[in-house]
């Protein structure tokens, strides 16, 4: 069993240290910000309303945690026309990445391409910017559709792949994950994954880690490839680092 306090560590480096709430506000955010930095270190980014994007560049500066918001956010049914404007309101910001969550219930009507021509109209607006494309995986639920998902996203560019938005009934799965995983393996582009929604413990956390060990090789999982969108993990990590909390038995990594 892999000691707790090496999967914490790893895990809070590529922390995405959410606040998607409908009922977030200036405060929390400040709040959000001020967790995110660490006793063990800052996590990797925070993922907020964009609303509040200029506020946490201000609240982050110096920090070297990154800001990242979404667009299309959650229902991934908006016009392009708001999500454009959306995108480029969130960069003007201030965000260093963007989580878009693609037009899923295209692949479910026959027309997959919608996916591959969405991601790259929002990549060309991000630039050098992440772009994050959200599959909704938990929706899509077949593994061909799945992989499917992942292959449009990756033809149009995307940096990473995000299993779900958290606001779904079933969202990260490690199944999802390796699907994805495999995708941007044969993709042979440097792309990095992002499971979100329903990480919690550090056993968790440790599972998707021991995923992307297997699947990319170890060392790949660092905050340039792999992040976790979680809002409520952080304790856990916390407490692992101190030496308060273990990783039930028989669930290492």
């Amino acid at each position: 069993m892999t000691d707790p306090r090496t999967v914490a560590a790893r895990a809070l480096a590529c922390l995405d240290l959410t606040n998607l709430d409908d009922v977030c506000d200036a405060d929390a955010i400040t709040l959000l910000c001020r967790r995110a930095r660490t006793p063990f270190g800052p996590v990797a980014a925070v993922c907020i309303w964009p609303e509040y994007v200029e506020q946490a560049r201000r609240d982050l500066a110096n920090s070297g945690i990154r800001v990242a918001t979404v667009v299309n956010f959650p229902e991934g049914g908006e016009e392009m026309d708001d999500v454009r404007a959306e995108t480029r309101g969130a960069l003007a910001d201030g965000a260093d990445e963007i989580d878009f969550v693609v037009p899923w219930r295209s692949l479910l009507s026959g027309h997959a391409e919608a996916v591959a021509a969405s991601v790259r109209e929002i990549k060309e607006i991000c630039g050098g910017a992440t772009l994050k494309a959200i599959l909704e995986t938990g929706e899509l639920k077949e593994p061909a559709l799945i992989r499917r998902a992942a292959d449009e996203a990756l033809a149009g560019g995307a940096d990473f792949l995000k299993t779900s938005t958290g606001k779904v009934a079933v969202n990260a799965t490690p199944e999802a994950a390796e699907i994805l995983l495999q995708a941007i393996r044969a993709s042979g582009r440097d792309v990095g994954l992002k499971p979100a929604g329903g990480v919690r413990t550090v056993a968790d956390a440790g599972a998707y880690l021991a995923l992307c060990d297997r699947v990319m090789g170890p060392g790949w999982a660092d905050p340039q490839h792999f992040r976790i969108g979680a809002s409520g993990v952080l304790t856990a990590l916390l407490a692992a680092l101190e030496g308060t909390e273990a990783l039930p038995a028989g669930q290492g990594y």
